[in-house]
């Protein structure tokens, strides 16, 4: 008796949750020179959009490749997020599902980032990282649509 080809990629995908899952912890509160600061107090930004805008304004103040890294690098980071989570189960696969679990996910890492100072709370970041996932989720309707036309 062989395992279904649904049940195979339900496997693969949840193996590859895991793994990247795991990355992004590292990534956040290790990675790229992390090192902790507890002498320095803890920020947060808990204005919608005020660090978006503070990157897309600053013209020449700070270097294009730093606005890059914090705008885009927020939303790439969790595009894997939108396509692994749903097809790992099939209860998320709304975009609004998606963000009933990923906002509290992502507030909780804000928050222990903030916490461990690590880095900072920013609701912005909350706003990229949601944008990503539903990124990711866009990318995966896309490919079933292909997918579909194709048959």
């Amino acid at each position: 008796m062989s395992i279904p080809r649904k049940v195979w990629i339900r496997r693969i995908a949840a193996a590859c949750l895991i793994v990247y899952s795991a990355c992004l912890l590292y990534w956040m509160f290790l990675g790229f020179g992390r090192t902790e600061r507890h002498s320095q107090p803890m920020q947060y930004n808990l204005v919608p959009l005020r660090t978006i805008w503070y990157y897309l304004s600053a013209g020449g103040e700070i270097p294009l490749i730093v606005r890059l890294v914090n705008l885009l690098g927020n939303v790439a980071v969790f595009v894997p997020f939108g396509i692994l989570i749903p097809a790992v189960t099939s209860r998320l696969r709304s975009a609004a599902g998606l963000a009933v679990l990923c906002i509290p996910c992502i507030t909780a890492l804000e928050i222990l980032q903030m916490l461990l100072r690590a880095g900072s709370f920013d609701v912005d970041d909350i706003l990229l990282n949601l944008l990503g996932v539903w990124a990711g989720f866009g990318l995966l309707r896309l490919s079933y649509i292909m997918r579909k036309r194709r048959l």
